[in-house]
């Protein structure tokens, strides 16, 4: 009688360690498969990156769009800066350091404008206009590529002319023109800049992220449950 309860008690045993072993493996492929599909979308996006940034750099003129415009686009355009209506976006590192993105409206001829990532600046400032980094006076030529808009139109600019979002809708509200529908970011301009600020922001990272990496410890992970199921169903 007792070894048929002790029979019983290890078949309660092993059932549960298969069923804990494929729940954990089940989750861990789970998650590899996800985390290779993030890499797959990552090679996608740095293709359309990639294949935006050989194009011919496209001229703007005016704030009105003409025909499709996609991000990462180069551009060159000339206008004024005005930077009695530049903002802040807050909280934009760089290398490390805590600041945040200088984004001055272009104006063009016609009235319209383009907002214009001139860079990033310390934390330390935390109002616009930034002095310290004014743009060149007069009309500027510049060269850039056009960026992805943080758009929903509810991030307005505070009365310091600080915003959390590049909301180009929203920034829009507070100006007296229209603008164009992207940002620029500056990549080059013909006039130097009469300050060591605002910092150049580098292009985006390219690199495939660590998504390989991670799938192949969820995959490793898998294994071991696998494996650790095995042995402990032997010595059961």
């Amino acid at each position: 009688m007792r070894g048929e309860v002790e029979t019983v008690r290890s078949q309660r045993r092993r059932v549960t360690i298969i069923g804990i072993a494929c729940v954990v493996t089940a989750t861990c492929v789970g998650l590899g498969i996800w985390q290779l599909q993030r890499l797959e979308d990552r090679r996608a996006l740095n293709a359309e990156i990639e294949r935006e940034r050989s194009r011919e750099p496209i001229l703007l003129t005016s704030g009105a769009v003409r025909g499709e415009v996609e991000p990462y686009t180069p551009v060159r355009a000339s206008g004024t800066f005005d930077p009695q209506h530049e903002v802040l976006v807050f909280g934009r590192s760089l290398e490390g350091r805590s600041g945040h993105h200088l984004v001055t409206p272009l104006v063009f001829d016609d009235g319209t404008a383009v907002l214009v990532v001139r860079g990033w600046i310390p934390f330390g400032y935390q109002t616009a206009p930034v002095a310290e980094a004014a743009p060149p006076p007069g009309e500027s030529t510049i060269r850039g590529f056009l960026v992805p808009g943080e758009t929903d139109g509810s991030n307005v600019p505070d009365p310091n002319g600080v915003v959390d979002r590049l909301d180009v809708q929203g920034i829009r509200r507070s100006l007296p023109y229209a603008v164009f529908p992207l940002p620029v970011q500056l990549t080059e301009q013909t006039k130097t800049q009469p300050s060591g600020l605002p910092v150049p922001i580098p292009r985006p990272d390219l690199s495939e992220g660590p998504h390989l990496s991670y799938a192949i410890q969820w995959f490793s992970f898998a294994a071991i449950a696998v494996v650790g199921a095995v042995v402990l169903i032997r010595r059961d």
